[in-house]
């Protein structure tokens, strides 16, 4: 005790493991540039660099949490922790401890003042704050502990220290409630960093009051070995936060994830669209895919001269970005379905059913019946897609050569497309890499909701003056919705055509083997090479494009998904340990019923309105169908 006491205690207790009140960014710079370049003076005189300084190692935490609380418990009761070292030594330390709760208690009261929180919750503006509140009740608590320990007398632990811990509890009612609205108000770096910190401060506050009651109850002649386990509790912590306090990716992964889960829940959200229940919705998404692969096959042919003209590789580049975007987007306004943009989509409405049944029980029979719909699904969204795209290039081709006696493309280059489509190993990387583009363009789809939603930008353009006198109230009313609507949704097609072009670009630039493969393009492409053959393509060339085409978009949808499914588990702190059993359920329904995985079963059918009821309630009706 004279050795703790002989340091500076507060900043320990105050402000290890706790999240400072900097940016996202000057935070993880400080971090970087403290744990890589130029560490901090070690001031020995502080208790918080003396614990660092015997726990200097970063992997020290990992061993004295697995050490356990209890055997720490023993090694300070092998110590006598309990025997009282003395009136001065412990008001001292009970005084630190204190004022360490008095800090935490004012930033706790200036997180609640927050702008970002009272916009998001406006009551805490208008009635009595749970976060002042608090503060008033700490107060008098800290008040309490310093009158008694004065009197030298007994000191009741009782109501005063469960006002504090029931406006704590206040605290974290509304830090929830900011947390639930953020899921349809968006999200910043600096809200999800804020929130972070309120769980800290009250999770430390917590732990502090527990070890000053447990402090008093013992000066009221309990047995001091009951401030033990909570000594040994808040110990660890520090220990582990010390050994912590400059670690870059623990912080980026923290304040990450909550990001990430308002990302993931709007790809959720829209991936509930593309998962068919009925014969209605079934025939609408073909109906759909049927409209992208018409467009696809266009996207294509214009593609083929780019790739053809003899422009500098940035140039070329461009060119392809604004083909492969701009056809993207005309596809989502003209309400396309591009198969391959479904899994990333998908992914995250399952991760959602997947986190609502754990809260409960696993239903894996809910599951297997979201799986058979998302399989139906993409496989009618890539049979559109492949009916329209293949024919239409056909009839692009012939109604060229009609036009100009000319075939669209060289002997020489329908062979170099269909040994394109050939299922090399090459091939398959080329698919990897479009199937990556995928995945990260359904994240930046979600990114864009979000900033969407965060920045109230439809209410801001239905607020703009000079085009309401141009197009009138009502018709930039119908402008701000769609906008609220479909800006992800156009921000992430939009990139992800840049991002294909990229890709090539970056192997031209650099010399590298890079390019990319998309099932429905590379359908095109057949399309328009067995036209240049005037239909007479040897069986030996025709069936290797074709099996490479059904193997490029396999590939495709496998890195999409799985990378989308990783991110939606790791982003809802999901452990789904019941894989195998799922896989078993999965194809004991394929054996058993094999068409509902290709077809919608017999009477499944819903009208427009309930098609629409339903994808509102996508996770409650999955449970009930189960």
């Amino acid at each position: 005790m004279h050795l703790v006491m002989g340091r500076k205690q507060v900043s320990l207790y105050a402000d290890t493991g706790i999240f400072p009140n900097n940016g996202f960014f000057t935070e993880v710079s400080h971090r970087f540039f403290r744990h890589a370049i130029l560490p901090d003076i070690v001031d020995l005189n502080c208790l918080r660099d003396a614990v660092a300084t015997v726990f200097h190692r970063s992997s020290d935490h990992i061993w004295v949490k697995g050490v356990g609380v209890d055997v720490w418990g023993e090694l300070l009761h092998a110590m006598r922790f309990e025997a009282r070292p003395g009136a001065s030594v412990e008001n001292a330390t009970l005084r630190q401890m204190s004022e360490a709760l008095r800090v935490l208690s004012y930033r706790v009261a200036a997180i609640g003042l927050d702008p970002e929180f009272l916009r998001l919750e406006p009551s805490l503006e208008q009635r009595s704050s749970p976060f002042m509140e608090q503060n008033v009740s700490m107060l008098a608590y800290l008040e309490q502990l310093e009158a008694a320990s004065h009197a030298g007398g007994r000191y009741v632990a009782g109501h005063k220290a469960e006002a504090v811990l029931e406006a704590f509890d206040q605290c974290r009612a509304y830090g929830e409630r900011i947390h639930a609205r953020v899921a349809r108000e968006g999200t910043s770096l600096s809200l999800t960093l804020q929130l972070r910190r309120l769980e800290q401060h009250i999770a430390r506050s917590r732990s502090l009051i527990r070890v000053l009651s447990d402090a008093a109850a013992c000066r009221n002649g309990s047995n001091g070995s009951d401030a033990i386990p909570g000594i040994a509790q808040l110990a660890s912590e520090l220990i582990e936060a010390v050994c912590r306090k400059d670690d870059v990716r623990d912080f980026i992964r923290q304040n990450v994830e909550i990001l990430a889960l308002r990302i993931t829940e709007n790809s959720g959200h829209s991936g509930e669209h593309y998962i068919t229940a009925g014969r209605l919705d079934y025939l609408a998404l073909l109906k759909s895919a049927f409209g992208a692969g018409f467009i696809v096959a266009f996207m294509a042919a214009i593609k083929i001269p780019l790739s053809m003209a003899h422009w500098t590789p940035l140039d070329q580049a461009i060119g392809f970005g604004l083909n492969y975007g701009l056809g993207f987007m005309l596809i989502h306004i003209l309400h396309g379905t591009v198969a391959t943009k479904q899994p990333a989509m998908t992914a995250h409405a399952i991760a959602a059913v997947i986190d609502a049944s754990s809260r409960t029980a696993h239903n894996l029979e809910a599951l297997t019946t979201l799986i058979a719909r998302t399989i139906r699904s993409q496989t009618a969204a890539i049979i559109g897609n492949i009916m329209l795209a293949v024919p239409v290039a056909m009839l692009i081709a012939m109604a060229y050569r009609t036009a100009t006696g000319h075939h669209y493309i060289d002997q020489t280059k329908a062979m170099h497309l269909l040994h394109d489509a050939n299922p090399t190993a090459q091939t398959l990387f080329y698919a990897a890499a479009a199937g990556i583009c995928l995945f990260l363009a359904g994240q930046i789809a979600g990114y864009f909701d979000n900033v969407c939603a965060y920045n109230r930008i439809p209410q801001r353009v239905a607020g703009l003056k000079w085009a309401q006198r141009l197009l009138g109230k009502r018709r930039l009313q119908r402008v701000a919705r769609y906008v609220e609507g479909n800006l992800g949704a156009l921000a992430g097609n939009l990139f992800f055509g840049f991002m294909l072009a990229g890709v090539w670009a970056l192997g031209a630039l650099f010399g590298l083997p890079l390019d990319i493969r998309h099932v429905t393009f590379s359908s095109a492409y057949i399309g328009f090479a067995t036209a240049a053959q005037d239909f007479s393509v040897p069986p030996d060339v025709l069936l290797p494009a074709v099996i490479g085409t059904a193997l490029i978009g396999l590939v495709n949808l496998l890195v999409s998904f799985t990378l989308a499914f990783a991110v939606a588990l790791r982003s809802r702190h999901i452990a789904f340990s019941q894989r195998a059993q799922l896989m078993r359920c999965v194809l004991r329904r394929l054996i058993r019923h094999p068409g509902e995985f290709l077809l919608p079963p017999m009477g499944a059918g819903m009208g427009k309105r309930k098609r629409a009821s339903r994808r509102s309630t996508q996770h409650a009706t999955l449970t009930e169908d189960a």
